[in-house]
């Protein structure tokens, strides 16, 4: 007994040694293990070059690594299941040694900015499902080791430099749901080995370099819903079985060369379809009438394909919100075209509507006053569409985009567009619109460009559009807009685009321009403004393009602009500008076409910079210029050469010492003869004094001995005479102060005022003419519209001269069409009341 018993003590103590024995074993397995884990996070960490948020600092030896920043444990092994770095901003490498985390089951680097290639030691990690690396900058090629990852349910690498082919190994990830490799540059074609993807649910392949057709795949994926590949070189037809795939939710293949047609029972055998895009492809036919079967469709992109033939009714689309059809064959340019709109009237949720660039024609329909007023951009450009703009279009509350671009509009446009106040693009161009802009367009204060390009809009431009601060654009030419550019125009300090050109506006151009400091781009070419250039034009040193051309405007170009340094394109062609032309326009080293032509610049053309191109240059049609480079042929200057030797600096001070005390003496000299000149002659001083003298004979003989048959008109201080000055010919007017003709007491010489002779007349005659010649050929005299332009500025100038710049300002109390005088030149000359006749 006490032997069996010793013997069961012995057996008992050995087993619990073995226990004891394989426990420890155990725990320093674990130790071991643990140790690893903690090792291989430290070696990421130590691949880590930068961590702005500090998201690793947690990684260190005083708390347990299960408790680091990202890190993940198991609980009952205390293993890293799961690493979480997601839009940590974490630059550097992935090291291999995350393939010693063998309990690995979730990566998470998305959106850092990790660098190098994928570790192919990933493949180590056998419980992997979850391998999330988008958003880098990793590079290299996708490892063909990943396949060893059974358990991957999902792989991302989206937004990468990825390089090279697909591997066909990827095709063995039978529980595989997610593939992405959007944008990166993968070669090669889409694996014929991923028709064993049986779990596939995603495969997303857009904006990489991929060739070669849709492989036939589709028909064992019986999970497929969303097929991406836009932005590829994809070719061929799609195939069939792809369209028997009722699980269909996104067909995405916009940008690539594929083409067929589209098959008639498309929306029945994809009634599931939510997103279908295949523009920019080759896609033909009809657009098929069973597409609003798919009722769930909220996108439908046809854009830029060869379809043909109607549109079908879409009235069953309820939850359509992208509409596009641009750049297609679609309509026949005639009535009916545009029916299916009024049936868009059902989708509710409508946010975009683009049908532009197609033959749609008809009349447009008021029923668009009836769409959805969650419409942000309705686009209807480049088509043959007919009518006017219905009122209703102000319902329309919360579109963005509106264009009418190239199409056969016309009518007025409606004030409601006013109503449209989230407004920023706005297109009316190459229509026929008539009447006036809306002051309404005042309210429009989102607006970001408005154009109305070759239309018949006419009036003033509106002083409202002041109110469209946030304007970039506005482009206005071709119309037929008069009066002056409003000032407030010049207020839109965000304006950087303006072109008035090619309409008939008047007056200056105000000095306000200087306030538009952002502008690039003004054109006012082609009116009938007149003016100097305002010197604040200089403010705008941000223009690019400046265009003056066919205008009135005069006097010279202002040294202010040479603060354009920028200036690509300058044409001051077809004014009356005179003076110099300014040197400074040779530096300007981005000018690429200057033309000065047809004005009255004067003097030397310079040789440097854009003068040196005479076929970036014009300066024809200026006949006092001269000099330049050989090609202009413009006559030589006569100018002092270079050659000459120059006066020092204090020659030229002695010379310049000397002329002065020479003209203080001379002046000094002039004044005392005079002086004492007049104290001789005090009974001849009188005004007249400084008028030619003319001897009695010479007047008598030119006038005929003053013959009433040269007798032209009389006033209040005497007689008119039209007479011819002998030896020169000159055919002057002679006024004979009655209150001293003759010789006085003392012999003094015969006085009279002595003009030119107006051989036009006054322009009294032209304005309202008396037809009392007697002569039934007498053609009737008429003047244009510039004449009757210059002459107003002629008589504005007389004026200006009389009021502000005579030494005592005269008001002529008198004026009228009697008094203004043409010279044979057209020239208006104001003249006396009393001497007012011809």
């Amino acid at each position: 007994m006490g032997f069996n018993k010793l013997i069961s003590v012995l057996f008992f103590s050995y087993n619990f040694c073995i226990h004891v024995l394989i426990l420890h074993s155990c725990l320093a397995l674990r130790r071991s293990e643990n140790e690893t884990d903690k090792l291989a996070l430290l070696e990421i960490k130590s691949r880590i070059t930068d961590d702005p948020f500090g998201v690793l600092t947690s990684w260190n030896e005083t708390n347990h690594f299960c408790q680091w920043h990202g890190v993940t444990c198991g609980r009952r092994h205390q293993r890293v299941t799961s690493l979480y770095l997601n839009s940590s901003k974490l630059a550097g490498s992935i090291s291999p040694y995350v393939g010693n985390l063998s309990f690995l089951r979730v990566i998470h680097f998305y959106n850092n900015s990790f660098r190098h290639e994928i570790p192919p030691e990933i493949s180590r990690l056998r419980r992997l499902k979850d391998l999330v690396l988008a958003n880098n900058s990793l590079g290299g090629e996708i490892p063909t080791n990943l396949s060893a990852c059974s358990q991957l349910l999902r792989i991302s690498c989206g937004f990468n430099l990825l390089v090279g082919s697909i591997p066909e190994e990827l095709g063995t990830l039978s529980k595989l749901r997610v593939l992405s490799f959007y944008k990166n540059s993968l070669t090669g074609s889409i694996p014929y080995s991923f028709s064993n993807l049986s779990s596939l649910v995603t495969l997303e392949l857009s904006i990489n370099n991929l060739t070669g057709s849709i492989p036939d795949i589709f028909g064992q994926l019986t999970k497929f819903k969303y097929f991406v590949a836009d932005g590829n070189r994809l070719s061929g037809i799609i195939p069939s079985s792809f369209f028997n795939l009722s699980s269909i939710l996104q067909l995405a293949i916009a940008n690539n060369n594929i083409q067929g047609t589209l098959p008639l029972n498309l929306g029945n055998t994809l009634p599931n379809l939510i997103y279908f895009g295949i523009d920019n492809n080759k896609f033909s036919g009809p657009i098929p009438a069973s597409v609003s079967n798919a009722s769930n469709l909220y996108h439908l992109g046809l854009l830029a394909n060869q379809l043909h033939g109607e549109v079908p009714s879409l009235k069953k689309l309820h939850l359509l919100e992208r509409l596009v059809l641009t750049n297609n064959h679609l309509g026949s340019g005639e009535i009916g075209d545009l029916g299916f709109l009024c049936d868009l009237a059902n989708a509710t949720r409508l946010q975009v509507l683009n049908i532009n660039m197609n033959s749609f024609g008809g009349v447009f329909p008021h029923c668009i006053a009836n769409l959805s007023s969650s419409l942000r951009q309705f686009i209807v450009a480049a088509n043959k569409i007919k009518g006017s703009i219905p009122n209703g279009i102000g319902n329309l509350v919360n579109l963005q985009s509106l264009s009418f671009y190239m199409n056969q509009f016309s009518g007025q446009i409606p004030p409601d567009v006013g109503k449209l106040q989230k407004l920023y693009e706005l297109d009316f161009s190459f229509n026929s619109f008539s009447g006036n802009i809306p002051s309404t367009f005042g309210n429009l204060s989102q607006l970001f460009k408005l154009l109305f390009v070759r239309n018949s809009i006419q009036g003033h431009i509106p002083t409202t559009l002041s109110e469209c601060h946030s304007l970039v654009a506005l482009i206005l030419r071709e119309n037929n807009f008069t009066g002056t550019i409003p000032q407030g125009v010049f207020g839109l300090s965000s304006l950087s685009e303006l072109d008035l050109s090619q309409n008939q506006l008047t007056g200056l151009l105000p000095k306000e321009v200087g306030s538009l400091l952002n502008l690039e781009y003004l054109d006012v070419s082609q009116n009938m403004l007149f003016g100097e250039i305002p010197a604040s034009l200089g403010s705008c040193i941000k223009t690019e393009h400046l265009n003056m051309q066919a205008n009135f405007f005069q006097g010279t170009i202002p040294s202010s602009l040479r603060s354009l340094r920028g200036i690509e394109d300058l044409n001051l062609s077809r004014n009356n500008f005179s003076g110099r032309i300014p040197e400074f326009l040779g530096d300007f080293k981005f000018l690429e076409s200057l033309d000065l032509s047809y004005n009255n610049f004067e003097g030397m053309v310079p040789i440097k910079g854009v003068f040196r191109n005479v076929t970036a240059t014009s300066v024809k049609g200026n006949s006092k210029l001269c000099g330049g480079i050989p090609e202009f042929r413009l006559p030589n200057c006569k100018l002092q050469h270079a050659n000459k030797r120059r006066l020092s600096l204090s020659m030229k001070l002695v010379i310049s010492l000397v002329c002065g005390i020479l003209g203080v003496t001379f002046a000094l000299t002039f004044l005392y003869l005079r002086s004492s000149r007049r104290e001789k002659k005090e009974h001849t001083s009188s005004d007249s004094d400084q008028f030619l003298k003319v001897s009695y004979q010479s007047l008598l003989k030119a006038s005929e001995g003053f013959s009433p048959a040269n007798l032209i008109g009389k006033g209040s201080f005497g007689s008119v005479y039209k007479g011819v000055i002998e030896n020169s010919e000159t055919t002057i007017a002679i006024k004979v102060l009655s209150a001293c003709s003759g010789y006085d007491h003392r012999g003094d010489d015969f006085k009279a005022l002595i003009y030119a002779f107006m051989v036009n007349g006054s322009l009294e005659e032209w304005l309202h003419p008396t037809h009392n010649t007697g002569d039934t050929n007498e053609k009737p005299r008429s003047l244009t519209f510039s004449q009757r332009l210059n002459i107003a500025i002629d008589v504005a100038m007389a004026l200006d001269y009389l009021h502000h710049h005579c030494q005592t300002p005269i008001v002529h109390c008198d004026l009228k069409p009697s008094n203004v005088l043409l010279n044979d030149d057209m020239v208006g000359h104001v003249g006396r009341p009393v001497l007012s006749g011809p």
